[in-house]
Parts: C-alpha cells; structure tokens; sequence
C-alpha cells in the first residue's frame, strides 16, 4: 500500500469539478463510470489525440485486416460525450498539474481546477536509436493513425515486411500481415518469442504456428542499422552483417508509460505510478489507471502494472467510484487475449507469480487445445484457454479462491474446474 497517506481533502463546492487526463479506455471509461453512478459535477476530459477515445486490441487484428470499420473501436460516439455533458478536450495535452492548488496546465486555454484528478496518460511506443530508425517506412504500432497506416500498406498484399520484436502486438501484426498475403520476417532478440510471458515451452508453440503460416523467424539475432535509399527503409540488416530485404519494417520492443506529468509533480513512482488498492496516488485527491497505474492487487499482495485492455477498462471504473468515495479494492485478476491465424487464447493471472512455475495441462496440447496452468507453492497463479471456450471465468476462480490442488486433479478433463 502507498505509504505517507494524505488525508483527503474534503470538497465544499456545490458543483465538484473532475479532471481526468488521457483520452484513452481507461479515461473514457472513468467518465462513463462517473455519470453512471450519478456525479453531477463537471467531467474534463483531456485527450492528446485528435480522435475520441477508442480501443487498441482492434488495431493488430480485425481494424488492422480490415475486417472490422472505423466506428466499431470507438468508446463511445461524439455525441455521446456532448449529451453527458463531458468536456472533451481533443488535441490537447495537459503540462503540468499543481496538487497544492489543485489545478491542471494545459497547453492551449486556461488552467483547470479540479476537486479530483485521474491521471491516465496511458504508454508510447518505443522506439529504436540504431541508424535507419527515423527512415520513411519504419513505423510503430500504437494509435489507430499507426494502425490505419499500416493497413494501407499491408491491404493488397505482396509487401516484404519486416518485424523488429516479437511480443504481442509484433506476432498479431505478423498474423494479419501473412492473412492479408505478405511476406513476413521476425527477427527476435532473445531465443523464444513470447517467452517472458509464458515461458520457453509455450512461447515455442507460438514460433511454430508461425512458422506453419510461412512466417520466417529469426531468434537469437541483434539488429544493427536499418538500411534504406532515397530516405526510405529498404532493410534490416544484424550484427553479423546479414541482411533481410523490406518494403516496411514494424518496430515493436514495447512500449513506455508515459509518466513525465506524475512526476514532474511529486507523485510516488516505480516503474509505474505508485497507488494503492482503490487507486489513490500518494498525494490527495490524485488517482491513477491504466498503463501508468502500478497498483496494489490485494488477491496477490503484489503490486502490478499492466498494459492490457481489461485493465484499462475495469481499472478506470474503478478509479471513478473511488474518486467519488465509495470503498473500492481493484483485485481484478489481469486477463488478456490474442487471435493469431485458427488459434484463440485467453490469458488469466499474475505474470510475476508464474515466473519459474510448474505449468499443467488439460487437453490436447499438440492440438492446440487445452488449458495450461501455472501453479507455484501448490496455488494456481495463472491460467491460459487456447481454442477452448466459455471457460475462462471458471479458470479465474480458481486463481481466486487460491486453494492448494492436486495436479493430477487440475489435468482431468473430467473433473469441473469449479471443484478446484
């Protein structure tokens, strides 16, 4: 729990004011939270982008493949934020905030004060600094301009393209890229994609589906220099001097939250902005959520950060209803999905706990349908659904009611996950 509690500062306004930065999932969700538990007061929202808030899972598969239209990754419409009296602030970006004042800097209109403020400035893509890195046609993937970007290149096919990293967002886009009919090259620094994640046995799973869709993966390898002519990327050459030719080359090393304003203002900060389990910040009347918010999780008594929607999306209602005062513990177990080529997953649980775990399985694991288990001191910490469904739910009690199982137990198709 954050340590040097402020006591919260007690509003006496007639009409409270709440400030929430970032227009992402986690900020427009806060909002939408608010309104439905029935604050009256003022809602700024402040949005850096020029586009409402939207979602991010969508652009590495189906608004990436052009299977699903622009509208569907929005929030909420334009109207919507009009008929609840939201103050949208689109294109804007707040500079600072004075939490002895209460008052948020903006970089266009005057200051803003508020009762309450949410800080939600979500992450940026990283990015390479080897030479090449800034030549026309090396992109990220991070924003829905990035995704639409990409599709334009990728729609008719018969591109090269070239990924620099294999964690998530990298092995979807390579998924759409060979579904849409390209050619496909994933150079990967450490010898198993995915590995960090979920270990060598089944980040190995993920190379080789892959591969079975023509993938070339490479592993292993250090890139050096992105090679181009003309000011565009033509390239990507290791430090063995070997040289993969590209049309475009997709950098995606991860992503950094974005915590300048934090602490540029003094709030607590790790490797994420420091809260406690209702979200609080160290400093009064300041919350966090989303990417940025490395908060306590009393189920696993750890502190956690996590960059995936469902945080976004249940941490920002949670963070509303705190900032509204009623009682909150955010113990929402971490859940993420993927769709890469016929293979389906979700993930459930605590990535740190499962580091070194004994993993156990439940169905068919060379069919790639099964259940895998993460079990560390006798408990299950995670669990992970590939092509079975309907199940994750019952996965997640398990990892909840934190009971010591019988392995044997857990591998038995015939014995319910809900006796466990």
């Amino acid at each position: 729990m954050c340590s040097n509690r402020i006591e919260r500062r007690t509003i006496v306004t007639q009409a409270p004011s709440f400030v929430i930065v970032g227009g992402g999932l986690a900020g427009a969700t806060a909002a939408k939270t608010l309104r439905e538990e029935g604050f009256d007061g003022g809602i700024h929202l402040i949005a850096s982008e020029a586009h409402h808030p939207y979602i991010r899972p969508p652009l590495s598969k189906d608004f990436l493949a052009g299977a699903a239209d622009r509208d569907s990754v929005f929030v909420e419409s334009p109207e919507w934020y009009r008929r609840h009296l939201i103050d949208l602030r689109l294109g804007t970006t707040a500079t600072s905030f004075d939490p002895v004042a209460h008052r948020v800097h903006l970089d266009s209109g005057p200051p803003l004060e508020y009762d309450a403020l949410l800080l939600a400035t979500g992450s940026t893509a990283r990015r390479l600094t080897i030479p090449g890195a800034d030549l026309h046609g090396v992109r990220t993937l991070r924003t829905l301009d990035d995704s639409e970007a990409l599709h334009d290149e990728l729609a008719d096919g018969g591109r090269r393209l070239v990924l620099i990293g294999s964690g998530w967002i990298g092995m979807e886009v390579a998924a759409t890229a060979r579904t849409l009919g390209n050619e496909v090259t994933i150079l990967e620094r450490d010898p198993v994609p995915l590995a960090n994640a979920l270990g060598d046995e089944l980040g190995g799973m993920f190379a080789e589906l892959h591969v079975e869709h023509g993938v070339e993966l490479r592993a292993s390898v250090v890139v050096s220099e992105i090679t181009g002519e003309h000011g565009r990327a033509t390239g990507v050459r290791l430090d063995s001097g070997e040289r993969f030719a590209a049309d475009l080359v997709l950098v995606g090393v991860g992503a950094i939250p974005n915590l300048d304003l934090a602490r540029d203002a003094g709030v607590a900060i790790d490797s994420g902005v420091l809260t406690d389990a209702a979200l609080r910040t160290d400093l009064p009347d300041v919350y966090a959520a989303g990417d940025i918010a490395e908060a306590y999780q009393p189920l696993a008594g750890i502190r956690l950060r996590s960059e995936h929607w469902a945080n976004a999306l249940h941490g920002g209602a949670a963070a509303a209803r705190s900032m509204l005062g009623i009682p909150v513990s955010y113990d929402d177990i971490p859940y993420f999905y993927t769709d890469q080529y016929d293979l389906g997953m979700e993930y459930s649980g605590f990535g740190p706990l499962a580091g070194g775990a004994d993993i156990v399985y439940r169905g068919d694991r060379a069919a790639r349908e099964f259940i895998s288990f993460w079990i560390a001191d006798g408990r299950v910490v995670a669990g992970m659904n590939v092509n079975v469904w309907d199940v994750n739910e019952a996965v997640q009690g398990v990892i909840r009611r934190g009971n010591h199982v019988d392995p044997l137990r857990l591998a038995d198709e015939r014995v319910p996950l809900e006796e466990l």
